[in-house]
């Protein structure tokens, strides 16, 4: 593993492994250790990343021979050391390889496709942008495998809204709509409703900001971005069911949307929360109604005339009264929708 050549050996043993007539080889590679080689060469770090792309695809071959040779990698603590690769690599060759090793693992694999499925959620929590949009995806094909949700995977997968990158929010948005038919759903619609109103409160307004608030401001954009994903994510899934829709509003969500809207720190924060407000306005003549009450009659008509925009005009005193609603409509959902 240490001498010269590394990338070379290992190619040539994929001519081998993978050749026509390779039974005999791919036995005694494996009699003599190959998959626990492999492996070890996935956990030393001083080892070049084209090594271990190398390693994987060996490993690919492996896994593609059938449910007898998966189970042999994930008895070898491969679920393990094959996500740990895929968390610190650097190159995205090296990650894809990994991500797709992981998603055959678990398709006729029935021992251990729960173990490739949290192995996966665990994933959910690296740091690298590229590595997260695998694991999303991946997941987003695993998860009918598997069927039944994991509860773990709640938390990490609505914390992914707080990304930077619109690639991994695209793709954790996807993944909450494939869980809203398993039972994450109350969970994540929970989770969601909750964002819109975030526990801490913002930094002070028409101050001058010092290094330290500026820091502070930039402490909370996650928490921004993650407000207008989740108000995002509850518009697309209103429009998507009507059953949802309910849910939502028996959460209070009104109430939440109308606070997203008053956060003058985020536009996007406002203008999500809008659409997605006008969608249950538009929808139900109580939201109509309770809106109406708590925007004022001048806000409400530029909010129906507009709501895209509507954070363009808005004037602080609005938004005040906006963060300051005291909307709560469950209390008359069974009577009115």
């Amino acid at each position: 593993m240490f001498g010269t050549c590394l990338d070379l050996q290992l190619k040539a043993l994929g001519v081998f492994l993978s050749a026509n007539s390779s039974h005999q080889y791919m036995i005694e590679f494996l009699e003599v250790g190959g998959v626990l080689t492999l492996l070890e060469i996935l956990r030393e770090e001083k080892l070049k990343e084209e090594n271990k792309t190398e390693a994987l695809h060996l490993l690919q071959i492996i896994a593609n021979l059938g449910q007898k040779y998966k189970e042999l990698i994930c008895e070898s603590y491969g679920v393990k050391v094959i996500a740990e690769c895929l968390a610190k690599s650097e190159m995205e060759g090296t990650q894809g390889t990994a991500a797709a090793l992981l998603e055959s693992l678990a398709h006729g694999n029935s021992k251990y496709q729960n173990q490739v499925y949290k192995g996966l959620i665990a994933l959910l929590t690296c740091t690298s942008p590229r590595a997260q949009q695998l694991v999303l995806q991946t997941l987003h094909i695993v998860q009918p495998i598997i069927k039944t949700a994991q509860h773990s995977i709640v938390e990490p997968l609505l914390n992914l809204l707080r990304s930077l990158h619109l690639e991994v929010q695209y793709e954790a948005i996807e993944l909450i709509m494939e869980l809203m038919q398993s039972e994450a759903r109350p969970a994540l619609l929970r989770g969601l409703v909750a964002y819109l109103k975030p526990a801490k409160e913002r930094n002070p307004k028409h101050k001058m900001l010092d290094d330290t608030e500026v820091a502070k401001m930039t402490d909370s954009l996650p928490v921004l971005l993650q407000q207008a994903a989740s108000a995002k994510t509850i518009r697309i899934l209103a429009q998507r069911s009507e059953e949802i829709s309910k849910e939502l509003l028996s959460l209070r969500v009104i109430h939440h949307l109308l606070y997203a809207m008053g956060n003058q720190e985020h536009a996007d924060s406002q203008r999500q929360a809008s659409l997605a407000l006008e969608h249950f306005v538009r929808m139900y003549p109580v939201v109509e109604e309770h809106v109406h009450r708590a925007m004022g009659t001048t806000l409400f008509e530029s909010f129906m005339h507009n709501a895209d925009e509507l954070h363009l005009s808005m004037d602080d005193i609005q938004a005040d009264i906006l963060q300051s609603n005291k909307v709560n409509i469950s209390c008359v959902l069974e009577e009115q929708i």
